[in-house]
């Protein structure tokens, strides 16, 4: 995203354009509860509390399957990954302190809120998601960057093909021969080297990054135990995010 980046952030965001990214609202919504009750007590792992973690999930800005099916209930952080990430990715920026075992807004964090400078607060909390936080963290594949490396890469890739509706493995197959190293990072083990590393892509590029951003969309349920492969398409927001050179 430097100067001399081809793919930059258009000039015409605005605040519908924000309204549609659901990781960016989780966040906003989380730093605005920490303005609202001056600062949110950790539990004594680091972890934002039951109260505060069942009022960001009741927006259902992003869901649970588990949780939505009744299987699981929300009772810490690792039920909801997005909004474990949202605090992580939070924390991790100039936005908000930790002192004390409380987590309180910056100046900074407190100047990024008001409604003229929402553009501002979602390019902090988007770099720092994609620059900063390790995509990698506890998903259980290598923790080198598979994915994030590049990752401007997999949004040139949906711009150029994200119109149809592609395979999965469509775009892992092609950040692949890009990134070819990556893959002697998977060993002959349960499944396939290129089998794990396909799995690695997906999650941590479509289904952690671009859908968590709105810039996606997954048609199909895929599972682990099933042949049954999804299908990705971007959306419309991909091109009023971005623009490229």
């Amino acid at each position: 995203m430097g100067e001399n980046s081809c793919i930059k952030f258009n000039s015409t965001i605005n605040n519908d354009t924000l309204n549609e990214i659901p990781f960016f609202k989780i966040s906003e919504e989380l730093l605005k509860i920490i303005e609202r009750d001056g600062f949110i007590k950790l539990t004594p792992l680091g972890a934002l509390p039951k109260k505060i973690l069942t009022e960001l999930y009741e927006y259902k800005f992003i869901i649970e399957q588990l949780i939505e099916s009744g299987i699981n209930k929300l009772w810490r952080e690792d039920d909801c990954i997005a909004i474990k990430t949202a605090r992580i990715v939070c924390t991790s920026t100039n936005l908000v302190k930790k002192s004390n075992g409380k987590l309180l807004l910056t100046k900074n964090g407190e100047r990024c809120l008001k409604s003229e400078n929402r553009v501002e607060l979602f390019k902090v909390i988007f770099l720092i998601f994609t620059e900063k936080y390790n995509w990698g963290y506890s998903d259980g594949y290598p923790n080198e960057p598979v994915g994030q490396y590049g990752y401007l890469f997999s949004i040139f890739l949906l711009k150029k093909f994200g119109k149809n509706e592609n395979p999965e493995n469509f775009y892992a197959l092609k950040y692949l021969k890009v990134f070819e190293k990556f893959i002697t990072l998977f060993d002959e083990d349960y499944s396939t080297p290129e089998e794990q590393f396909n799995n690695c892509y997906y999650l941590r590029t479509f289904e952690r990054f671009t859908d968590w951003f709105g810039f996606t969309k997954t048609i199909g349920n895929r599972s682990l135990f099933s042949e049954q492969k999804v299908k990705i398409i971007k959306t419309e927001l991909l091109d009023k995010i971005f623009i490229y050179n």
